[in-house]
């Protein structure tokens, strides 16, 4: 089976490619253009397998998605490239329109019109599988409020959610107007290694590190659901290969924390791990001005994508967490290139501290 992926040089692209390589016998055509956020390091050995090629294309160019489809004839198609940070979103919108919103609409139409060309058991079995976020749902507004699930109704707040909803919406267009099999699944917080350090655990973390401030919007008590990576990988591709064309997956673990709460468990963790000689680390965190529109909680309910796909996440909060900080303890190789030449943990949003 052929398994085209785009995004999988990006975080959770990246755990994709590794799961997809590790537990199936798929040949991985990787479309990865190598933004600021990719990388290669995070395949290890399966970068030069026989069973993965890497093609750095962009999205957005309808010749070359044509093309691909035209040459590697996949099976499945999981799409996650995407812009992805809400904060850059607020600097710099027009790029998530663009690759978001119009780079899904191109893929889109070149699988259709790959899968239109198809014949027999080859069309029928063919799955085109978006893969999105929770933010598109909106924000719940208190901590007893119902979680969402594949019925909640969607409401973005940010120039991100608003872009990926657009094209969640394309991608149920395509199934309902040409009965394009294709289908969604939503998910919550990513963590886990190799992510990039402009989010909030592996920022905080390095941080903690080099003894720098810890930055918390607001109060710290907006509230997140956070599934490790791994858990996330084994379910996407668990849709990938079980997806019904129409649905949508809900994909958590039930692990809510506040930013707060995550904050302080870094803190904890690593002045167990490593700790630092000038005290606890609680005492950089530093609260800043909130990022604007700032959605005070998101939360998912997995129960119908755990019973559709056999799945669950395995990972708690607290065992999760402490294997993501030993990693960047352990790979500074990784992330020193990334703080010195690339990002070195300024404030993104338009919002001065």
């Amino acid at each position: 089976m052929v398994v085209l992926l785009t995004g999988g040089m990006g975080f959770i692209g990246s755990a994709v490619v590794r799961h997809l390589l590790a537990t199936t016998d798929a040949m991985v055509v990787n479309i990865d253009k190598l933004t600021y956020a990719a990388s290669p390091e995070s395949l290890g050995d399966w970068l030069k397998s026989p069973r993965h090629q890497h093609l750095p294309l962009d999205i957005c160019d309808t010749a070359a998605m044509r093309d691909v489809f035209t040459r590697f004839k996949p099976a499945r198609v999981m799409h996650l490239a995407a812009e992805s940070h809400v904060d850059r979103s607020i600097d710099g919108p027009a790029e998530f329109i663009r690759t978001n919103v119009v780079g899904t609409q191109v893929l889109l139409e070149a699988a259709r019109e790959y899968w239109q060309g198809l014949q027999g058991s080859a069309k029928a079995e063919f799955r085109f599988h978006h893969v999105s976020t929770d933010e598109v749902f909106g924000s719940l507004e208190s901590a007893d409020d119902a979680p969402f699930d594949e019925h909640t109704r969607y409401d973005p707040r940010s120039p991100y959610s608003a872009s990926k909803a657009a094209s969640d919406h394309l991608v149920r267009a395509w199934q309902h107007t040409y009965g394009f099999p294709s289908f969604v699944s939503n998910t919550t917080n990513n963590y886990g290694p190799w992510q990039f350090p402009e989010k909030l655990i592996p920022l905080v973390t390095l941080n903690a590190l080099e003894g720098r401030p810890l930055p918390v919007y607001g109060d710290g008590s907006n509230i997140r659901d956070w599934i490790h990576v791994q858990d996330h990988a084994e379910a996407l591709v668990l849709a990938l290969m079980r997806g019904v064309p129409g649905a949508t997956y809900c994909i958590g673990p039930r692990q809510e924390r506040t930013n707060l709460q995550v904050v302080q468990a870094i803190c904890r963790t690593l002045d167990r791990l490593r700790p630092d000689p000038a005290g606890p680390r609680e005492r950089l965190i530093t609260y800043v001005k909130d990022r604007p529109g700032h959605d005070f909680r998101y939360a998912m309910d997995p129960s119908g994508a755990e019973a559709a796909l056999g799945w669950k996440a395995r990972y708690d909060f607290e065992s999760g967490l402490e294997q993501t900080i030993r990693w960047y303890l352990d790979n500074e190789a990784w992330w020193r290139p990334i703080r010195d030449k690339r990002y070195a943990g300024q404030r993104l949003g338009g919002v001065k501290a």
